[in-house]
């Protein structure tokens, strides 16, 4: 096999010192930590209510506006506060 010959021309000499390459650091995720509650103080867990159940409310107190005005977010807000509400108690 033939040998390639390089002449002095061919060969690059860099006149600047090559610049160090920044290490990139990847943040590690964070692990969870649980905690145990002592049975005594921990609150009772309620189911949340459904979306089915809050848009029901929602619309019981639209109709008792006469079905007009009013905001349905603020409904929506109001019945799934009142439902927890219910569910705790």
């Amino acid at each position: 096999m033939p040998s390639k010959k390089t002449s002095p021309k061919n060969i690059v000499v860099s006149a600047a010192p090559a610049t160090p390459r920044k290490r990139t650091v990847h943040p590690r995720p964070l692990k969870p930590v649980e905690t145990a509650i002592p049975a005594e103080t921990a609150a009772p867990v309620a189911a949340a209510p459904s979306q089915d159940e809050i848009a029901n409310l929602a619309y019981l107190y639209w109709e008792a506006r006469g079905c007009q005005g009013g905001s349905p977010e603020q409904d929506w807000l109001r019945a799934e506060r009142e439902l927890r509400a219910r569910a705790i108690a």
